[in-house]
């Protein structure tokens, strides 16, 4: 049974394979222009800094070097039930300085469209195992972010040898290029 988690909370992660699935719902009749959402992940060092602009894996880099995280492509409306986006992620693989993985999500051309994440409801992040498809964890962000256009969803860090995650729920205002300057 999947663990629901509250913003703050954190667990361990018992799966060495697993699927970020992220999900949501627009009110795409708030601005009359399509919403498109974007899931990324930086991996980060002990500096809390991308590795290498490889690192930064999203909807233009699907496959980091180490083929530890991979994107499965970029949702362009977000409809539908269950996952929007997703991410698998086999730690096996990753690379040894690798300390933390950042799961954005963003607004594609928020600033031109008028839209931010006050649009946008029913956002989550779960974890999913790979080997048996069972839901781990699952964090439902409940705040109503009404000008920001990046909200960080969750984190996946190592500490002790332990992989875990933390469920974030933070939102930014300047988008992905708050993001990149932030890890870089």
């Amino acid at each position: 049974m999947a663990i629901n988690l509250q913003k703050g909370q954190r667990e361990t992660l018992n799966a060495p394979k697993f699927k970020i699935g992220l999900g949501w719902d627009t009110n795409s009749t708030s601005t009359g222009a399509a919403f498109d959402l974007d899931a990324s992940v930086f991996i980060l060092g002990e500096n809390k800094k991308i590795l290498a602009d490889e690192f930064f894996v999203f909807y233009n880099n699907l496959k980091s070097p180490d083929e530890a995280v991979e994107h499965t492509g970029d949702n362009l409306t977000g409809e539908g039930e269950g996952d929007d986006e997703s991410i698998n992620v086999d730690l096996s693989k990753i690379d040894p300085r690798a300390t933390e993985l950042c799961i954005v999500v963003t607004i594609h051309d928020a600033q031109t469209r008028k839209q931010n994440f006050g649009q946008v409801r029913n956002s989550f992040v779960r974890i999913v195992d790979a080997s048996s498809g069972n839901e781990l964890l699952k964090y439902e962000l409940e705040e109503d972010f009404s000008i920001e256009t990046a909200v960080e969803f969750g984190r996946i860090y190592k500490r002790n040898n332990e992989w875990k995650f933390e469920a974030v729920g933070a939102g930014q205002r300047g988008g992905l290029e708050e993001y990149l300057t932030k890890y870089n």
